[in-house]
């Protein structure tokens, strides 16, 4: 019996350098997920933030529209929209326009809001966000699923007698929620029963929290009476992919550095981040042991992150999708070559689509002396059958011997003679 399939996509916050044009970064980006659409990728999430320079898609849906634009079969997610910096009946009305210019392959994903700059803009305490997050997710769900018109005070928003006009195209509207080391996003999903998305586990941290991270979600399921689904659980891995671990690190080592340097530590200062000189050492505490699963990412061969997605999935107790983080470690061209490796040898070997194939080319080498004689003697037995062939085949054997003795009285030797036997130089069988 064939098991689950993992669903493989990319989620772009997205972390662009600065000193770039950023008309030609959103271009960029939407050539991304048109090439991811062309590999076979199910997924792409596209994030909302306001500030740091480098996360520069203020809106995922205006994004998303024009991606849908330029895609065929992707699924294409907020990744996600920061509910408190949004009155909810605005999202709602968003998410479902986004559903129908696609045709139906929206996603909804949902967060706090990652950056404390984002909220300051916004005059909003930090200590509010996932409170606003909760009850913004409440509303937006009664909207989407069309109940019947509402009403809804809060100190932030105010609904009267709200109802939608246009409900999504689909029935059941994919949703995750953003999920960190904290418990809460996890805890969220399990209330509304939604899916997860973990971004935090680009980190070490994150990778180490994820064990435990899913309980959470079922705990707070069993809680509110609903369910949660790992099918429905959206891990984010790092990695650049090469034909060979140096080349890989060759291609990843300076990018990596400066995103390292540049954003996590002196823009960000994202916490327990420190500035590493040695881009190389860098490159070691980060990724040297990625595919074995004690990494933050993975930098080196497909065989690599083959390893790494398996060791994943059996440390969590499995989920259903994979989320490459997007970045620009490596240049564009380097780039689509890795997401290239990951659609032609990781995705199929994950989900054993190469397994009948190596199965089949196995059998056939263990019978193929069999094979090959039943073949050949049937293809000489007809023929024998056939005075015309019978003869064609005398004359072919005598011309032959004929060149062999040519080429020995020339002393070639006879290392290249072309011999004949039965079959050879003919048509396989059908």
């Amino acid at each position: 019996m064939r098991s689950p399939r993992l669903r493989f996509g990319t989620f772009l916050a997205p972390h662009h350098p600065l000193g770039e044009s950023p008309t030609l970064q959103f271009q960029s980006d939407l050539e991304l997920a048109t090439h991811l659409d062309h590999l076979g990728f199910d997924e792409f999430w596209c994030g909302e933030h306001h500030s740091t320079g480098w996360e520069m898609i203020a809106s995922p849906e205006m994004f998303l529209a024009a991606a849908g634009q330029v895609t065929h079969t992707i699924k294409l997610g907020t990744g996600v929209v920061s509910l408190p910096y949004h009155h909810p009946f605005n999202v709602a009305q968003r998410i479902v326009q986004l559903d129908h210019m696609t045709r139906g392959r929206a996603m909804f994903g949902s967060g706090p809001g990652a950056l404390p700059s984002d909220a300051r803009t916004m005059g909003i305490s930090p200590m509010l966000l996932r409170d606003r997050q909760d009850e913004a997710m409440g509303v937006i769900i009664r909207l989407l699923n069309g109940e019947e018109r509402f009403s809804h005070d809060s100190d932030w928003f105010t609904l009267h007698e709200a109802a939608l006009q246009i409900l999504p195209i689909q029935e059941r509207m994919p949703m995750a929620t953003a999920s960190s080391i904290s418990p809460s996003g996890m805890q969220l999903a399990g209330k509304y029963g939604t899916g997860v998305l973990s971004i935090a586990s680009t980190s070490v941290e994150g990778l180490q929290a994820l064990p435990t991270q899913w309980g959470f979600a079922e705990e707070a399921a069993a809680a509110h009476g609903t369910t949660v689904d790992r099918a429905d659980w959206r891990v984010l891995m790092s990695w650049h992919i090469a034909e060979t671990k140096e080349q890989a690190r060759r291609e990843a080592v300076h990018g990596l550095h400066r995103w390292h340097n540049e954003y996590n530590v002196r823009v960000l200062g994202r916490p327990g981040a420190t500035h590493v000189d040695d881009p190389w050492d860098l490159l070691d505490q980060v990724a040297e042991t990625g595919a074995e699963g004690g990494g933050a990412a993975v930098v080196g061969t497909p065989d690599d992150l083959i390893t790494a997605i398996n060791n994943l999935q059996k440390v969590t107790g499995g989920f259903g999708v994979v989320l490459g983080f997007a970045h620009d470690w490596a240049n564009r061209e380097n780039a689509r070559r890795s997401w290239d490796l990951v659609a032609r040898y990781v995705i199929p070997a994950v989900n054993g689509s190469v397994r009948p194939m190596q199965m089949s080319a196995d059998y056939v080498e263990a019978n193929k002396a069999e094979l090959i004689g039943g073949a050949s003697a049937a293809v000489m037995s007809k023929i024998l059958e056939h005075q015309g062939a019978a003869a064609a085949m005398a004359t072919t054997m005598a011309q032959m011997a004929e060149r062999a003795a040519a080429r020995k009285a020339k002393n070639e030797g006879p290392d290249n003679d072309p011999v004949f036997r039965p079959g050879a130089g003919l048509p396989n069988p059908s």
